[in-house]
């Protein structure tokens, strides 16, 4: 499908995503020194986990200590589902679900919680936040009403809690894109640019540019994405140039 998306005739394609910014923004929440210290220093934050929960050197971590961890990342701090990790994790559905029976075990959560104790605060600060006001927040004030959070059916009351943890990250997430979209049009417009932003998706913004601006967008719209938000931690954003979406992604 991205292969279909092209820029205007005689412009590049451009695409700029964030990187980890769920996981950043758990770490700004949650203020845990570990899983800050790991963004500050530039880690590779699933190798970090790893190699903490494991207490080995980064360098000794095997790929799947760090592929378990990169599924606990995902699904202890968002409660999530087979599909939520497939979607995350850009695999079939079936192996997610593989992963979650087979890997997800008591031992790994209790590593993770261990290794994260200030996120683990965090999801029950989340939750009983959710069950004084009736809602959750993100860090721009934004409210996602859940008004199943105190609901006697546990079933229903526990989508309600997954969301109380999740929607103040993945909101943050919009709101601070949104931000970057914001200032990045007006820098353009300022700075006399003809390229143009043409797609946003999730954390990752798209742009046809003309060639003679290119250096120019690149720099504006990393500097605008990276300086959206003050986190805890650095907003890292990568970038990819090609003749479609497919070839920049």
């Amino acid at each position: 499908i991205r292969y279909c998306f092209i820029p205007e005739l005689g412009c590049k394609f451009f695409s700029a995503d964030y990187s980890q910014i769920e996981l950043r923004i758990m770490a700004h929440l949650s203020e845990d020194e570990n899983m800050m210290e790991a963004f500050r220093k530039g880690f590779d934050i699933h190798r970090a986990t790893a190699a903490k929960i494991w207490h080995e050197d980064m360098e000794n971590v095997t790929d799947t200590q760090r592929k378990k961890a990169k599924q606990a990342n995902f699904c202890i701090i968002y409660g999530i589902t087979t599909y939520g990790l497939a979607q995350r994790m850009d695999i079939p559905n079936g192996e997610a679900k593989e992963l979650i029976d087979q890997h997800l075990d008591e031992n790994l959560v209790d590593g993770y919680f261990n290794t994260f104790p200030k996120v683990k605060a965090y999801m029950e600060r989340a939750k009983e936040e959710a069950r004084q006001k009736g809602y959750a927040e993100t860090i721009f004030h934004r409210r996602r009403y859940l008004a199943d959070i105190n609901s006697r059916n546990a079933t229903v009351r526990g989508f309600a809690e997954r969301n109380a943890i999740n929607a103040p990250i993945q909101g943050s997430e919009a709101d601070i894109i949104k931000v970057a979209m914001v200032r990045i049009w007006q820098r353009f417009k300022r700075e006399n640019i003809r390229s143009k932003m043409i797609l946003q998706v999730h954390d990752e913004l798209n742009f046809s540019v003309f060639p003679d601006e290119k250096e120019r967008v690149e720099r504006i719209v990393i500097e605008e994405m990276q300086n959206a938000y003050p986190l805890n931690v650095p907003l890292i954003a990568d970038a990819g140039w090609g003749e479609n979406w497919l070839e920049a992604h």
